[in-house]
């Protein structure tokens, strides 16, 4: 079954459509993808929030120590007083030391209570008395209580009878005969520490409480630090990932619509962003863009024209084929039948010489980009071509003198079989333009870092006017004596195409000695010696 085309791949328009949502309309956002970075690192700083607990349970374990040796040296203290001095005992350490002192008998009956004896030396928060931000503080407690999975801790309120029996911890201390210390909430969710301590030997309990105020205002304080540190890096952190992504989106967008409208080929006069202010690797990668689509653009006219100039090409030779093949059928003389006959070979020879070397041309840049070059010896393959050439007689006549000025071996990188073709093509054209018997010279040596290749001939020379347009495709300037046809107008072409693929050139200059003719200069870059 034909697969069922996607309504984008027909519709451009569409496609670019896609780039031209707003950011956040695309999940797979390069500014998405920066803000969730930077975010999640904020993230893993936010998940301190969770060790306070451990801050707070350090504080806590703290108190619970302090408590509890605040009950046994107090119990002590209260053995050793005389009777008639222990109210006054029991006031100055509630009062010094910030906690309510209940003192039991062996029957749980309270016998002392030092905020009955004195001013309360603290008093409980009522929480609705307290600002806004104060329950939020006790609501993000539970919170965090909740995720952590902390035990729950009892309220603290005062028992409605003031014996022993409200106070759990006074009858383990008892039964245990050592100092109880229990944690309760207050009202405002403040910790309430009670500690429970046997007083002498008669059955006598001692009950201290504290409200542990700075606790809970230590661990809101640094809670209230951290977030206040965390929700400031947060800002900045989103506001330098959209800086970030600003810089680097955008550009991309304006590449991505840009490269979109080349890709559709309805905005021909479309300008790629050189995006010239940029010195980091997203203008670089503009550049590259806008150089590449040039050359594509460069290398799509070249064959528009190319093609334009082989449908012209091949149109005079199939022409003349036809208007030949037609008048055949109508001519009976031999000798007219016969002439006609050879126009038609001809052109069938023209366009088969045509389509080859059209086809050549075509190609060679796709080979010589896939090509692995190699050390050449130049000199050793012009002498072989040349020696070649003899031996099949293609000089027609003239001959052709190779010089090496210096010993050599000259030795460049490229394709052995392209770099003969050069030098054929140079020579077929040298031997077209010189004179019968003429002498084609052909020079070797090294200059700088290059080999330098001079092919001369004898002929009436080319004007300096026309020393770029011979390299054109399918130029036309050929000798008189030559017949029309013989040669397809794109062996120069070829030649300097080859060359520049091997990082060389190919001019044309007059020669050196005064005399008539053309001389080709090759130059190709110099290999290291083997």
């Amino acid at each position: 079954m034909a697969e069922s085309p996607s309504p984008e791949k027909g519709n451009p328009q569409r496609w670019l459509r896609r780039f031209e949502r707003p950011i956040f309309a695309v999940r797979t956002s390069l500014t998405i993808r920066i803000l969730a970075v930077n975010i999640i690192a904020l993230a893993l700083l936010a998940g301190s929030f969770f060790f306070l607990d451990n801050y707070r349970r350090q504080l806590l374990d703290e108190r619970f120590n302090l408590a509890r040796s605040e009950a046994q040296i107090t119990a002590e203290a209260l053995v050793g007083v005389r009777p008639a001095s222990m109210d006054a005992l029991i006031v100055q350490i509630g009062k010094e030391q910030r906690l309510r002192l209940r003192l039991y008998d062996s029957d749980g009956s309270l016998l002392k209570d030092s905020f009955a004896l004195a001013e309360p030396s603290f008093t409980l928060i009522d929480p609705d008395s307290e600002p806004w931000y104060q329950h939020a503080a006790r609501a993000l407690d539970r919170g965090m209580d909740v995720i952590l999975g902390a035990d729950p801790v009892p309220s603290y309120s005062e028992p409605e009878t003031p014996g022993a029996d409200a106070w759990p911890e006074l009858a383990l201390a008892k039964e245990r005969m050592r100092t109880q210390v229990f944690l309760r909430y207050a009202p405002d969710r403040t910790p309430v520490i009670t500690a429970a301590a046997p007083v002498g030997t008669q059955g006598q309990m001692l009950l201290t409480t504290r409200n542990a105020l700075n606790i809970t205002q230590s661990v809101r304080d640094a809670r209230q630090t951290l977030a206040i540190i965390v929700a400031a890096a947060l800002i900045v952190s989103i506001q330098l990932s959209l800086f970030l992504a600003r810089t680097i989106v955008q550009p991309l967008r304006m590449l991505v619509r840009a490269a979109v409208r080349v890709r559709s080929g309805r905005d021909r006069e479309v300008v790629v962003p050189r995006l010239p202010e940029r010195r980091d690797e997203i203008g670089l990668l503009a550049r590259a863009i806008s150089d590449m689509t040039n050359a594509l653009r460069q290398r799509i006219d070249a064959v528009e024209s190319f093609a334009a100039d082989v449908a012209h090409e091949l149109k005079n030779p199939l022409a003349s084929l036809r208007s030949a093949l037609e008048s055949l059928g109508m001519v009976e003389e031999p000798e007219l039948r016969r002439q006609l006959r050879e126009i038609a070979m001809h052109d069938v020879q023209r366009i088969d010489r045509l389509v080859s070397e059209i086809a050549d041309a075509s190609r060679i840049d796709a080979e010589l980009s896939r090509a692995v070059f190699e050390p050449v010896d130049i000199a050793s393959l012009i002498a072989n071509a040349v020696g070649a050439r003899e031996h099949r007689k293609e000089n027609a006549g003239h001959s052709i003198a190779l010089t090496r000025r210096e010993p050599g071996p000259f030795m460049v990188m490229g394709v052995p079989a392209r770099l003969e073709r050069v030098i054929e093509n140079l020579l077929d054209n040298a031997a077209s333009f010189s004179p019968p018997n003429g002498t084609i010279s052909v020079s070797i040596q090294a200059q700088g870092d290059a080999i330098e290749i001079e092919l001369c001939d004898e002929g009436p020379g080319i004007p300096e006017t026309e020393r770029e347009a011979v390299f054109q495709r399918f130029h036309s300037m050929r000798p008189e004596t030559e017949d029309f046809g013989d040669h397809s107008g794109l062996g120069l072409a070829i030649a300097r195409t080859i060359v520049e693929a091997h990082d060389g050139t190919l001019t044309l200059r007059d020669r050196h000695d005064g005399h008539t003719g053309a001389c080709f200069v090759i130059r190709l870059p110099s290999a290291e010696k083997p």
